[in-house]
């Protein structure tokens, strides 16, 4: 059959948190196609995920095999990813190393897509695992609403990127200055007239910055998290 939506994790170690993103997206209950993108992952993170990929079923590119730019390459992931998806005439799905999805998630953001024409991004809320909204999504908890329309940022956690979005921005416009591209392509989306939306009631667990354990630094030692971003150049969006 067919897959219905190209899936992409971008990956640089944290392999055990990849691994259980990988199985997770392969119980999903619809035809899909995942591709891990290996980030400049260590040796040894590299054979784990070659060794890994027949066994639970995703593609693997190795980036050191395409380019000569650092980690993080999140740029040109997007733009091999829109290119892929509309070759195949599906939308985009980003779901993140740190992400765990149910057996139900990307079902029901294809649903929710096809059924709202305006759709540009759509977001699965991101919570903890006693099943609490937790980051990036933090603005959002407590709401009541099943499904939120918003001109705020979408993280991209677990988004959805709608093939009529795809086809009405280009990837290649993105900013090479950049690390990260949630807001601008949030804002862009809105933009360009469509609408952005996170769904309340399809929670997926969520283990904030595993792919990129430095981050973590800004909760436990934010004066030093803040020299890397500034001084160093880290993280820039």
């Amino acid at each position: 059959m067919d897959s219905t939506v190209l899936v992409i994790t971008p990956v640089k170690d944290s392999i055990d948190t990849t691994l259980d993103t990988a199985k997770a997206i392969a119980e999903s209950r619809v035809p899909h196609h995942h591709i891990i993108f290996n980030d400049f992952s260590s040796d040894e993170s590299t054979k784990e995920l070659e060794s890994n990929k027949g066994k639970i079923g995703y593609e693997l590119i190795n980036l050191a095999e395409i380019t000569d730019t650092p980690s993080p390459n999140y740029k040109l992931v997007l733009q091999l990813s829109q290119k892929k998806a509309l070759k195949m005439g599906v939308p985009l799905l980003v779901i993140e190393s740190d992400v765990v999805v149910k057996p139900e998630t990307i079902s029901g953001l294809l649903d929710f897509t096809s059924k709202n024409e305006k759709s540009g991004l759509v977001g699965a809320v991101t919570v903890d695992e006693a099943g609490v909204v937790n980051f990036p999504y933090l603005k959002f908890k407590g709401r009541k609403e099943e499904v939120i329309r918003t001109e705020r940022s979408l993280s991209f956690c677990c988004t959805l990127f709608s093939s009529d979005f795809l086809q009405s921005f280009d990837f290649q416009e993105l900013d090479d200055a950049k690390d990260w591209y949630d807001t601008f392509i949030s804002k862009k989306s809105l933009e360009l007239g469509f609408e952005n939306f996170v769904l309340m009631n399809s929670p997926v667990w969520h283990r904030p910055h595993g792919s990129r354990p430095w981050k973590q630094l800004k909760y436990k030692n934010p004066i030093k998290y803040y020299f890397l971003k500034y001084w160093k150049g880290l993280d820039k969006i």
